[in-house]
């Protein structure tokens, strides 16, 4: 769903930056209170993780695509606010270095794959945890259902910005019905995506999924008439952080630099109904089109294969390096209680 350049003009761009700018403004304080040292690195994982599998585009009619907007995902694993932060780094390195989705554009790319799908997810996740059974299995349940819905919701909010700043004169039922139509289809792929990523990490490192924290209640038992908590079990091993960071940087390579090959080459939701109804008539190109890794291919690598396979690899390690920095300087410090405590 990334917006290319001239599909909305230039002053609402500019509110919907001065609007995605906020976002990530207050995010970056609300983030602190989500990251500390052990999960810093976790999050540049899962934008690393969420830049991979957008290059993954599934078919979801004849002739669309569809590919993973990943704010449910980033919201559920790292907190909403680290969240918003995921995506906004994932977009500004596909913006710069890749050509893809335009860069007058990166506001309203921000808010309506950043914000919005966080949002929308977030609330949605938090409102059914609340209601279903204090398990994991309800967390997994939970982040299917979130990521299902944000999905329509970035459409119809797509389509808000097209009414308000459209470049193009498409009658907006129009635009509404396509739009929220094909995305319902692109939800599904993206919540069993969401839901397995999620279900993973949550059955080795359950405390380390942010929307997961605080679900599961000690035992009590009763001794002389008060209620205690009971010894704990012996913990199951799990996988350190280190590992699951190894496991999921591993990951993310071999998604973005081999299975990334094998992705559905037909257009997006948003490329295929700004095709079909005419919103794409003044599109323009990308300010970075000459770049050396434009359109996911390394300039001047013939190979189609090994060209996709180096961009992938490149963007996965550009957008880990980023993301990482960027939460590593915003995370909270631990104050020497703390310290002495651990």
């Amino acid at each position: 769903m990334h917006v290319p350049d001239g599909f909305i003009n230039a002053p609402v761009s500019a509110v919907a930056g001065v609007v995605a700018a906020g976002a990530v403004a207050v995010s970056l304080r609300g983030a602190r209170r989500e990251l500390d040292e052990r999960t810093a690195p976790l999050a540049g994982l899962v934008a690393a993780f969420i830049f991979a599998v957008q290059m993954l585009n599934f078919p979801v009619a004849a002739g669309t695509s569809g590919h993973l907007l990943g704010g449910a995902l980033a919201a559920i694993l790292v907190g909403p606010w680290t969240g918003v932060l995921c995506i906004a780094v994932v977009l500004l390195m596909q913006g710069i270095l890749f050509a893809d989705g335009g860069l007058t554009a990166l506001g309203v790319n921000i808010t309506v794959m950043g914000v919005v799908t966080v949002v929308v997810a977030y609330a949605l996740f938090r409102g059914l945890v609340l209601v279903l059974p204090r398990t994991r299995r309800s967390v997994t349940v939970a982040s299917f259902a979130a990521a299902l819905v944000s999905v329509p919701a970035a459409a119809a909010a797509f389509t808000l910005v097209y009414a308000i700043g459209g470049t193009t004169d498409v009658p907006l039922s129009k635009v509404l019905t396509a739009m929220v139509g094909v995305h319902v289809l692109i939800g599904i792929g993206e919540a069993v995506i969401t839901m397995l990523t999620v279900g993973a990490v949550v059955a080795v490192r359950p405390d380390l999924v942010y929307g997961a924290r605080g679900l599961t209640a000690p035992l009590k038992l009763r001794v002389d008439g008060e209620l205690v908590d009971a010894a704990a079990p012996a913990p199951v091993a799990a996988a350190s952080p280190k590992k699951l960071w190894i496991g999921g940087v591993v990951t993310a390579l071999v998604l973005a630099g081999f299975v990334s090959f094998y992705a559905s080459a037909s257009p997006d939701g948003l490329e295929k109904v700004a095709a079909d109804k005419g919103i794409d008539a003044k599109v323009e190109e990308h300010a970075a089109a000459g770049s050396p890794l434009a359109d996911y291919g390394v300039k001047d690598v013939d190979n189609a294969r090994l060209s996709g396979g180096l961009a992938g690899a490149i963007g996965v390690g550009a957008t880990l390096a980023v993301g990482t920095g960027a939460f590593w300087v915003v995370r909270r410090r631990r104050t020497s209680q703390e310290t002495a405590a651990v």
